[in-house]
């Protein structure tokens, strides 16, 4: 039978919040990291915190976005937890309410079959503070990954999610194994299974316990 595991990508498979590394050029790192905080506990819509957040951003060079993007520092153990489920006769795919220009790089560095995420939109090589994609609400996840069941032909119970923070919560709703990794507590609630630190390859033991 094909098996489904989704990742996020922020604080999941990378460690740290794209968004806090761009912002930090700016000087505005404190200011978006508070957004970001907030919305992962589920205290502030996530459509609503996205849009302010990269609003911020407005004026960044995209080269300097790209930049930085391929440098993101990988959560311990991601290579070797999306090798192992592959092996294990998963695919491999994450969802992230962050960016192309961060999960595209990450996804063929890890070997991930596929990537969805936002859109920074750039004028001339400019930032303009505006971002578009399927990722930007609260419940896209969970809409996206009922689509991806239908398309490979995954059940429910064949389904693993990994995630952080309250955005991953419309996924969870779909999934018999629900990891919540180094999470907000709004998420460690919905989650079957919890890995409280930075070590990817404990979902490893997990999916060979289940």
């Amino acid at each position: 039978m094909p098996k489904l595991a989704v990742f996020d990508f922020d604080s999941t498979l990378m460690d740290g919040e794209t968004i806090d590394f761009l912002a930090k050029p700016l000087g505005l790192e404190e200011q978006v990291a508070s957004i970001t905080e907030r919305a992962m506990e589920g205290e502030l819509d996530f459509f609503k915190s996205l849009v302010a957040r990269v609003a911020l951003l407005e004026g960044l060079e995209k080269t300097k976005v790209d930049a930085i993007c391929e440098d993101l520092p990988m959560m311990p153990g991601a290579f070797k937890v999306v090798q192992g489920l592959k092996e294990r006769g998963y695919t491999v795919i994450c969802f992230s309410g962050g960016f192309r220009n961060a999960t595209a790089p990450a996804a063929i560095a890890l070997g991930l079959d596929a990537d969805f995420s936002n859109f920074l939109h750039s004028e001339k090589g400019i930032l303009t503070g505006q971002v578009g994609g399927e990722m930007m609400y609260s419940d896209a996840k969970g809409d996206m990954i009922v689509r991806m069941q239908k398309l490979l032909g995954v059940s429910r119970e064949d389904t693993l999610v990994v995630g952080d923070g309250a955005n991953d919560l419309s996924m969870f709703a779909h999934a018999d194994t629900r990891i919540a990794f180094c999470a907000r507590p709004v998420l460690k609630e919905a989650a079957t299974h919890c890995v409280d630190e930075k070590d990817l390859t404990q979902i490893l033991d997990i999916v060979d316990s289940i």
